[in-house]
């Protein structure tokens, strides 16, 4: 599989802490956001990964990461112009990706637990077209949200709804296979301007999308109060013993 980070955007939520910097560089704990989803990318055994960039410091994102070698992968960049969506940027791999199966994860999420390298060989061997993982949380309104069935099969997404159907949401990690850009192709924006990552898991019900419950801890890190949250979350695994040592900047 192939790998896809998303770190673009221009993060207004966490002004003024991001009104001369990219949000992905800020700190969680003891290093730096965007290092998470590399590393969940690579704890699947992804070693070829492209990074999409916009807004400002993509030099200093570009500067930080550099070829990621220090992560064990092999990071290429594409820049975003805009704040289009996310399945907008999941559209500028397409070339990248070629004929392979791949993961995009939203480069403002925090995974920690077991590595998802079963989740990722699930999918990958599977019939599904496009994937996901599923997570509970308090505040459902602020994601897209999964609306279930009686059997407890997902059959629909919804964007930011103001009475949500259910408090799980599907966190920032998705699977997909090529054909998703063609679909992308055809998506319409929202009334926010953007091509959502609802829209286009919703073309994969009912019967051909992969839903799994997440087991570990997660977070976006999107808000100062959530970025606050990660800090905890990794802290917390950090004492435990299970938070893996950053690593070490590229030439040390």
């Amino acid at each position: 599989m192939k790998g896809l980070v998303l770190a673009g955007g221009t993060a207004t939520r966490l002004f003024p802490l991001t009104i001369v910097t990219n949000k992905h560089l800020l700190p969680i704990y003891d290093r730096p956001m965007i290092y998470y989803p590399i590393a969940t990318l690579a704890g699947m055994g992804i070693r070829e990964v492209m990074v999409v960039v916009g807004g400002k410091s993509v030099g200093d994102v570009v500067e930080l990461l550099a070829d990621g070698e220090h992560f064990g992968v092999h990071l290429t960049y594409r820049y975003q112009r805009g704040a289009l969506g996310i399945a907008h940027a999941i559209g500028l791999a397409r070339d990248f990706v070629g004929d392979e199966a791949f993961c995009c994860v939203l480069g403002d999420n925090v995974l920690l637990g077991p590595p998802l390298a079963t989740a990722a060989r699930e999918f990958e061997t599977g019939p599904w077209g496009a994937g996901t993982l599923l997570y509970e949380v308090a505040d459902p309104e602020r994601f897209g949200v999964a609306e279930l069935n009686a059997a407890g099969d997902v059959i629909g997404f919804e964007e930011k709804p103001a009475e949500p159907k259910s408090n799980l949401i599907p966190i920032g990690v998705y699977f997909l296979r090529p054909d998703a850009f063609g679909v992308i192709d055809q998506l319409v924006p929202s009334r926010r301007g953007e091509l959502e990552i609802t829209d286009l898991l919703n073309h994969y019900l009912p019967g051909r999308l992969f839903a799994r419950k997440f087991d570990g801890l997660w977070t976006d890190a999107g808000t100062v109060t959530s970025l606050i949250r990660a800090a905890e979350l990794a802290e917390q695994e950090s004492r435990s013993g299970h938070l893996i040592a950053p690593p070490t900047r590229p030439g040390t």
